[in-house]
């Protein structure tokens, strides 16, 4: 990957929404700008153009020692070139300056090995959601 992940990248708030969207995900319109707001820090990567936002992602949480990875995203057409990881790895060299000591993040159990290559270790957790 020639072109640079870049933290705390300008980004409009339609694109996010618009990535996801483009990942088969909801969009969730009403959260952007907000989560530039509330997240310690996200990082993202434009196209060649440097035109498209075709990478995004955010670590959130107190700052203390903790952080949680979210919203891990790439471009379908981008998929399968090193951006992920690149774009992880990134963000994790900026927890580590942020001072974060953890950082943890949920996926779907078939990234696992994605995200093992990125320096994460597989670990049991909970998750709870507000019921409909």
């Amino acid at each position: 990957m020639s072109r640079e992940i870049v933290i705390n990248l300008p980004i409009e708030p339609h694109e996010v929404p618009t990535l996801r969207e483009l990942v088969g995900w909801d969009g969730r319109h009403s959260d952007y700008p907000a989560i530039f707001e509330r997240c310690n820090f996200w990082a993202g990567l434009r196209d060649e153009k440097n035109i498209e936002l075709i990478a995004f992602g955010n670590v959130a949480g107190m700052g203390l020692q903790h952080g949680y990875m979210e919203d891990i995203i790439v471009h379908p057409k981008f998929q399968k070139r090193g951006i992920g990881q690149a774009l992880v790895k990134k963000l994790l060299q900026e927890a580590e300056q942020y001072g974060l000591e953890i950082v943890t993040l949920t996926y779907d159990s078939k990234h696992t090995s994605f995200y093992s290559e990125s320096g994460f270790t597989p670990c049991s957790g909970g998750l709870w959601r507000k019921k409909d």
